[in-house]
């Protein structure tokens, strides 16, 4: 039986992921937090899952992580890594409070290649590699890691940040045979969307951006509440990690016009429209 390790596989897309990948006959193996997510998961998936419990900023907890998963590969290797966790501090840049933004870029990029530098030689990627065979690895960015909004400017820098650390390894990696590729979701149905209904945004209430803030939550609340099933990121991860030719970049999004239109349309247009949507034009 072929092996992966997801990270954040707790909920939303990472559980979505083992969902898709334990159905098709891999063993998982899913990194949790909490050993409350490790016991659901076990008894949700049976002997296909195996809990991992690490946080991805925590190297020493990564790296014994990976002591757990060498012994039960006993010599074979890993066949795919899906650096899937993540968060996101949402709030306007210039009011934001800069540890949040440090926790957001630490656990988006620098947790995710602690991880990668961490299991790329169970995928193949050194020169004592004994087995021919080689893992590909997939890195859980966004639509948003192409295209900035207002009020997203930590997450919207967390994935812009992985997309060209992406693009990097996959071609540092080529030397070893080990193909990185990205995943780029658009609004996923996850509890993630909860977290950001129950999110205060009164800190800012003496600001400008009040008016616009509230805008903002309610429209991506109710994006997020109406978006895809997390499974369609599982399978989507599934083909990344098994067609003959991948793409280097897989989108998937409820709204692919609108994706498409962001990413070619002049950005002083696109900046227009959304100041005159949010309120944002100058009035200072």
């Amino acid at each position: 039986m072929k092996s992966i390790v997801v990270t954040g596989a707790s909920s939303g897309i990472g559980w979505g992921c083992v969902k898709v990948l334990t159905a098709k006959g891999f063993q998982v193996f899913g990194s949790v937090r909490r050993q409350s997510d490790a016991d659901r998961l076990s008894a949700e998936f049976g002997s296909t899952f195996t809990p991992l419990m690490f946080d991805v900023t925590d190297e020493a907890a990564v790296a014994l992580a990976v002591k757990s998963v060498a012994a039960k590969l006993a010599g074979e290797p890993l066949f795919g890594l899906v650096n899937n966790a993540g968060i996101a501090n949402p709030g306007p840049l210039l009011h934001l409070d800069i540890a949040a933004f440090r926790q957001q870029m630490e656990v988006n990029v620098t947790g995710q290649l602690i991880v990668t530098q961490t299991f790329a030689p169970l995928l193949g990627a050194t020169p004592d590699a004994t087995s021919k065979a080689r893992g590909r690895i997939c890195m859980m960015s966004s639509v948003g890691g192409k295209v900035g909004s207002p009020f997203v400017g930590p997450y919207n820098a967390s994935k812009f940040a992985l997309e060209g650390l992406s693009e990097s390894l996959r071609r540092e990696l080529m030397i070893y045979g080990v193909d990185v590729i990205i995943i780029a979701p658009g609004a996923i149905a996850t509890p993630i969307w909860d977290k950001a209904d129950a999110m205060d945004v009164s800190r800012y209430a003496n600001t400008p951006y009040a008016k616009a803030l509230d805008t903002v939550k309610r429209y991506m609340v109710n994006l997020g509440r109406n978006g895809l099933p997390p499974e369609r990121i599982g399978e989507t991860v599934h083909t990344a990690l098994t067609a003959t030719n991948p793409k280097t970049r897989y989108v998937v999004t409820p709204e692919p016009f609108t994706n498409w239109l962001s990413n070619r349309l002049p950005k002083r247009m696109i900046d227009n429209a959304i100041a005159t949507r949010l309120g944002l034009t100058r009035r200072i």
